[in-house]
């Protein structure tokens, strides 16, 4: 069982998700909170996109790796 984490920029509690087999990710935990300052401001983040691309990150953690936070990359719709 993992320990309950919660989101540096909404507070948000972090919840489980897993990874698929072949991204190597064994369960790990993600802010899935659309309202989170992170996500939201995401799309303007990522280098080298296509304008009219409507990729994202969301903030996720990585608990076989000591809670190591990473972007995850997510389709970005608002």
């Amino acid at each position: 069982m993992l320990e309950d984490r919660y989101c540096p920029h909404c507070q948000a509690k972090l919840q489980s998700w897993i990874g698929p087999p072949e991204s190597g990710w064994g369960e790990i935990l993600v802010c899935n909170n659309n309202e989170c300052t992170f996500f939201r401001n995401s799309n303007c983040d990522i280098r080298n996109k296509d304008e009219d691309n409507s990729l994202g990150c969301r903030y996720a953690e990585d608990p076989d790796n000591g809670y190591q936070s990473f972007n995850l990359l997510a389709w970005y719709k608002f």
